[in-house]
């Protein structure tokens, strides 16, 4: 069995903007509120037991980059979702992965969180990990380094005050993909790793937007290398209750079976 490490898009690096002190607190933080390395799913869902690490530096090794695949010669994908909107396909998806007892991480926005606090505490009880989406999904290069702090701090308050508990992850997804090796390095001085992914289905565009779900599958598939993260979406925005993602999702893992791809739970990055 290999060990896998995320492949880093190390961008030139500026002078840091923050010291290693205050990332260090950051993941010791996270240890002792047990909600960074000790997290482990309910038996809904069982992933693969083999031991993960990322350099044998779990959290740590995160920071820094904008991770987009995970590095390994192994045919395993994680398989992710976004949650701004509203909730519609939730029930759907939940039951396909329960089904095919696959793990999954929801990236949800704090506004979403507020919102819809029981569905919070349904992907947790399914044994899914659960990130942070920023508060309210704005563009971050609009907001003062203080604004930023304000949308990271004040999703992980919603998401616990939701009821996340130890399925809350140290990982942090940036509204539209939009990083920078300053913003990244605000994150991580804030405790959370940045996890973006390999490829996005772009279900969440809709029929309107000429999405359909062959062509969401067709994405995803043709994305599929040993380590690669999906991203796909809850919800339906402007009122619509279509969700191409929650359609296409049996269809995908299918693919992934078919093509020899086993699903592994992001979280077991952060085994140290």
């Amino acid at each position: 069995m290999h060990s896998l490490s995320l492949v880093t898009d190390r961008r030139p690096r500026a002078r840091r903007l923050f010291g290693t002190g205050a990332a260090l607190s950051a993941v010791l933080l996270w240890t002792l509120l047990g909600q960074g390395p000790a997290v482990r799913p309910t038996a809904t869902v069982v992933p693969h037991p083999a031991a993960v690490t990322v350099d044998g530096k779990g959290l740590r090794a995160l920071f820094e980059s904008e991770n987009r695949l995970i590095r390994t010669s192994e045919r395993v994908t994680a398989v992710t979702f976004n949650a701004a909107w509203n909730d519609a396909g939730l029930d759907s998806i939940l039951g396909e992965l329960a089904r095919r007892r696959a793990p999954a991480t929801f990236f949800l926005t704090g506004d979403f969180a507020e919102r819809h606090p029981a569905e919070v505490r349904r992907i947790a009880a399914a044994g899914h990990g659960l990130g942070n989406h920023s508060f309210s999904h704005p563009h971050f290069k609009d907001l003062t380094a203080a604004g930023r702090q304000h949308e990271v701090m004040a999703a992980d308050r919603a998401l616990r005050e939701a009821g996340a508990g130890r399925a809350l992850t140290p990982f942090f997804r940036f509204p539209y993909s939009e990083t920078s090796p300053a913003h990244i390095r605000e994150v991580n001085a804030l405790g959370f790793a940045d996890i973006e992914y390999t490829a996005d289905t772009n279900g969440w565009k809709g029929t309107e937007g000429g999405m359909t779900v062959e062509r969401a599958v067709e994405r995803a598939v043709n994305a599929l290398r040993p380590g690669a993260i999906l991203q796909m979406h809850v919800g339906a925005s402007h009122g619509r209750t279509e969700v191409i993602d929650a359609q296409a999702l049996p269809r995908i893992l299918d693919a992934l079976a078919a093509r020899g791809y086993r699903v592994i739970d992001l979280r077991t990055l952060l085994t140290p």
